[in-house]
């Protein structure tokens, strides 16, 4: 049975999609100006549902930011801090180790680590870090360093990236995170995030990282100055490095928040939008197994309604998250296990909790096994 579309512009979508041959650029570009944003979630839930049927996924992490020290002055950002601001921060490594430990008898299985690109900390420090974290939780998965930071740590020591990475690894790192994509179109870069790497390099260090083993996740920021056919651009370029490498695991749309940014004049996303953004990257990206509902950036109603629209994973239970709630976000900074089981049994899906490489675990009161 052909499905009624507001839009009969989608049925040649609708027959790509059924036959699972690959959407075209102009596909996007369509999926996002088309009014008919229904007809866009039912071509999204079909593909989620031919991929993961009626489960969606979580974890039982925890976010922790050593500093929010930054050399880079992005106009996006409302986290970083130069390094003479009084409300800046840097934790001890002694912290950092405390901090991880905190909240911990829920049986952590994934410290999600990113932070500011601070003007004194060394790479070797870093590595102390992760050794540490290793020493006193190596059953915990450390998902660790944004491409962004990878490039700093080489530029900085004047090494290769490869050698930052392999460094890294040798520390404990185990993926990386998909921060700092932003949106690859140069002219919309130089304007929101002009002390940044270009795109070029950000897919360059992501291709390295995956030829060296590590899994990560990708994102796309959107609802700032970009423009659809930039969304799309950016959505290729991720599917075109996939088909080479394999190696991206979830990709997360990220909405903008601007207040207490330097482009706090912009209106913040809709519902509608985030949505949209959720249902279009499951269609373009075919060759990425997850897409990522991120409840602490989109709220949890409307990482729930994005489950019937092309989302498949809602995140964990974070503990604490400071980037977006630094720029105005008024979700909770945690949610508990019990909270992420209801969450996604009210939006008539099944919970299936994993570890950061989608593995199921098996759970006690304190503890957690990966069945591998």
């Amino acid at each position: 049975m052909i499905p009624r579309f507001e839009d009969a512009r989608l049925l040649p979508v609708l027959e790509k999609v059924q036959t699972e041959r690959r959407l075209s650029f102009d596909d996007g570009l369509l999926l996002y100006q088309t009014p008919d944003i229904l007809g866009v979630g039912y071509l999204a839930n079909l593909v989620r549902e031919r991929m993961h049927g009626d489960l969606t996924y979580f974890n039982v992490n925890r976010h922790i930011n050593p500093t929010d020290v930054c050399t880079a002055s992005c106009r996006l950002c409302a986290f970083g801090k130069k390094a003479k601001d009084p409300n800046g921060y840097t934790m001890s490594l002694e912290e950092v180790w405390h901090r991880a430990g905190e909240g911990y008898t829920e049986a952590v299985s994934e410290f999600h680590i990113v932070g500011g690109l601070h003007p004194e900390l060394t790479l070797d420090w870093y590595c102390e870090m992760i050794r540490g974290l290793k020493e006193r939780y190596p059953q915990v998965h450390l998902k660790a360093f944004t491409m962004v930071e990878i490039s700093y740590f080489s530029k900085r020591m004047k090494i290769s990236n490869r050698e930052v990475l392999e460094r890294l690894m040798a520390a404990g790192i185990d993926s990386q995170p998909g921060g700092g994509a932003e949106i690859f179109s140069e002219r919309i870069r130089r304007v929101i995030c002009d002390h940044k790497i270009d795109g070029g390099e950000w897919l360059e260090i992501a291709r390295e990282s995956h030829k060296l083993g590590l899994k990560s996740n990708c994102t796309m920021l959107y609802g700032h100055i970009e423009t659809e056919a930039d969304r799309v651009d950016h959505l290729i370029k991720l599917r075109e490095l996939q088909d080479e490498t394999g190696g991206f695991q979830t990709f997360i749309p990220l909405a903008f928040h601007p207040a207490n940014t330097a482009m706090s004049h912009l209106p913040t996303t809709t519902g509608f939008d985030d949505i949209r953004n959720i249902a279009v990257s499951r269609l373009m990206l075919d060759n990425i197994p997850h897409i990522k509902a991120y409840w602490v950036m989109m709220s949890e109603a409307i990482a729930q309604i994005a489950q019937r629209f092309g989302a498949n994973d809602i995140d964990g239970t974070v503990v604490e998250e400071k980037i977006y709630h630094d720029a105005g976000a008024t979700t909770s900074q945690n949610l508990r296990r019990g909270d992420l089981l209801r969450l996604i049994r009210e939006a008539g899906r099944q919970p299936f909790e994993r570890d950061t490489l989608y593995r199921p675990v098996v759970r006690t009161e304190t503890a957690f096994t990966i069945l591998t």
